[in-house]
């Protein structure tokens, strides 16, 4: 019996055949998916959005963005709020400015673009912080309301309490860095000329201050920053879900609870945070004196030094600006991640 004969291959043929078949099915896959994408675009984007990956990060993806938008909006106030805090360092009855004699400084330099002084350095340190901050808070959160649904009971204030604790910790030592570049540049142009860094970016003042002060340095007043987003957080995030949940059983809309809630949760957080802020502040702008001393040995001896020499009201110098930067910049971010996390949910 004869049989046909099998066609010689080339050796690589079946190499390159195999590699044509994957290339087509591909080819294929990626057609039938934008094909799928042209005629029901919203079906494709909920479906990935409800993937087990997303679902995930999206608390921390909008938690971020909600953080960088608000920055942009309140960084002149954050510099005035900055320079309000170092003026007169040391002395107990040194000048006591405004913000309207700051503003007006910093306008008579002829120099408008100085009120975003450290706008790279502020959207760098919400893309970790907040994006860390928001998105522990309400992973804690799902995960807290889970434990408490299958009891048979409701997450009250302590459980939020607790998560905003825990998120504003965490984040605080992940953005500690870029919190400690934002104020070096914010505080330069309080230096003699010849003494200035002018840092050109946060990138810059990053990698300059690592050569300088060795990298341990960018974690300079972090036992502050840490307490100071804890309590913040305590203020904000625990006040806001709180003040919500009490809101729902009003007449106000949606959109008044959530500004209503804000407003409030912003001046907590602006009573709790203002004086771990203020010694941050103090601390991270500190440089070494030419025996190598540092002005402050750390945050306690920092608090003992201002209240002796400075008295105890100067803690809560420019509690107005401060509330100002604070309450205006927790309502965008809460406002703005609450959107984002309706139109994603």
């Amino acid at each position: 019996m004869s049989t046909a004969a099998t066609p010689y291959k080339m050796p690589g043929t079946r190499a390159l055949e195999s590699a044509k078949q994957t290339s087509e099915s591909v080819l294929t896959d990626a057609s039938n998916a934008m094909k799928s994408v042209a005629e029901n675009p919203k079906q494709t984007t909920a479906n990935f959005l409800h993937t087990p990956f997303m679902r995930a990060a999206l608390p921390f993806i909008n938690g971020g963005i909600a953080g960088m938008t608000a920055t942009t909006v309140i960084q002149p106030v954050d510099m005035i709020k900055v320079r309000l805090q170092l003026a007169g360092e040391g002395v107990k009855t040194g000048p006591k400015p405004t913000p309207v004699t700051v503003f007006r400084d910093i306008m008579a330099s002829g120099k408008v673009m100085d009120l975003y002084t450290g706008l790279s350095a502020g959207l760098l340190r919400q893309a970790v912080y907040t994006t860390a901050r928001l998105g522990f808070f309400e992973t804690f959160m799902k995960s807290l309301s889970a434990s408490a649904e299958a009891k048979g009971a409701k997450i009250g204030f302590k459980e939020r309490a607790g998560a905003g604790l825990a998120a504003g910790g965490l984040a605080a030592i992940a953005g500690n860095p870029a919190d400690l570049a934002l104020i070096r540049m914010q505080s330069d142009g309080l230096k003699p000329v010849a003494q200035r860094a002018n840092y050109t970016s946060v990138i810059d003042a990053l990698a300059r201050i690592s050569r300088n002060e060795g990298v341990a340095r960018l974690w300079a007043g972090c036992y502050p920053t840490v307490v100071r987003a804890m309590s913040l957080n305590f203020g904000q995030l625990a006040f806001f879900s709180e003040a919500k949940n009490q809101l729902s059983s009003t007449s106000l809309s949606s959109r008044s609870q959530t500004l209503t809630a804000s407003a409030i949760a912003g001046f907590f957080a602006s009573f709790f945070s203002l004086p771990f802020d203020f010694v941050k502040t103090r601390l991270q702008k500190q440089t070494r004196a030419p025996d190598g001393t540092l002005p402050y040995k750390g945050m306690f001896d920092c608090f003992k030094q201002v209240a002796k020499d400075e008295g105890m009201l100067r803690f809560y110098r420019g509690f107005g600006t401060y509330y100002v930067r604070i309450a205006p910049h927790a309502m965008v971010t809460l406002i703005v991640a609450d959107y984002l996390g309706f139109i994603t949910k």
